[in-house]
């Protein structure tokens, strides 16, 4: 896998999501694929249909053109291939994404049921599906704020793993500080709220961290246990970020696309780029560190499904 890849909107063209692929591809010295998708024409008469559909390409290869020159300009020597392929984008993407390394897209900020039912999502299927890490850069990363900082989320999972792996060798290649934000949900009795349960919460959370800050002594990994709505607290956390890293279960279809899902509430409500990892990456199988303990951190869990 040597392709970033990166899906081209020919209606609304995100400048950030490009420069984040385009910088991403620089730093990990991959090729940029840039893919755009002319989509089926269904709405339509017939004798209208090729005049539409004509239209909907010659967008599609001005569109590409457009990136093309950006990406020009911001790496001149930065690698690229070109896809300009007739099918839904979504599709077209999900089936591209299987032997790349990354895949990064814009947001249009859909509304939730326009995301789960209109053939021009593109966010959601790929952020259930897509077999590598997704990118949805929906707001520029804060390169202005030092030092600058990534956020992963923690629980403790396999899926959370996956999204350390990533959020570290992230932090390196920016030499960014991590910080690790495991949220622990705010009880409903208030007896259930003990030092206890603080405390092994951090203890669980050093736990999934640890083996990573030994194998990578130059990421300055900050570690916090914060009580809230994992949602709200992560985008928060991640206000001032150059992203958040968030993981997922390798699952697709409908049952993984549930909209109260962590990763598809930072969609909506982080300020910054949000990563979704799949667990059954490479990263997230064979780049697993174990904690001090020689294991990998205990089976509970607070944050709820990621997807």
């Amino acid at each position: 896998m040597n392709d970033l890849l990166y899906g081209v909107d020919p209606a609304e063209l995100s400048v950030p999501a490009l420069v984040w692929a385009a910088d991403e591809a620089d730093r990990r010295r991959l090729r940029l694929r840039l893919v755009v998708a002319v989509p089926p024409v269904h709405d339509r008469l017939r004798y209208d249909a090729l005049g539409h559909r004509t239209a909907l390409r010659i967008r599609a290869e001005s569109a590409l053109s457009d990136v093309r020159e950006l990406v020009r300009r911001l790496h001149d020597d930065l690698r690229t291939t070109e896809d300009l392929v007739d099918g839904a984008p979504a599709t077209v993407l999900l089936a591209r994404a299987a032997d790349a390394a990354l895949v990064v897209i814009g947001s249009r900020r859909l509304g939730r049921a326009a995301e789960l039912l209109s053939e021009r999502s593109v966010v959601v299927p790929l952020t259930a599906r897509a077999p590598c890490p997704v990118v949805v850069v929906r707001a520029p990363e804060h390169t202005e704020v030092h030092p600058p900082t990534l956020v992963v989320g923690v629980d403790g999972s396999e899926q959370s793993q996956a999204a350390v792996a990533f959020a570290v060798r992230e932090a390196s290649l920016r030499a960014a500080r991590l910080r690790a934000v495991w949220v622990w949900p705010r009880p409903l009795l208030v007896h259930e709220d003990t030092a206890a349960g603080l405390s092994e919460r951090r203890r669980l959370l050093a736990e999934s961290v640890a083996g990573w800050a030994v194998h990578h002594p130059e990421v300055d990994i900050v570690q916090d246990v914060v009580r809230g709505h994992p949602v709200e607290q992560l985008a928060l956390a991640a206000s001032a970020s150059l992203a958040v890293v968030v993981g997922r279960t390798g699952r697709g279809g409908y049952s993984g696309m549930r909209l109260g899902s962590t990763v598809h509430g930072l969609l909506h409500h982080a300020d910054c780029p949000v990563v979704a990892v799949p667990s059954d990456t490479p990263e997230g199988r064979g780049g697993r560190v174990r904690g001090r303990a020689g294991r990998s951190p205990g089976p509970e869990c607070d944050l709820p499904p990621s997807c």
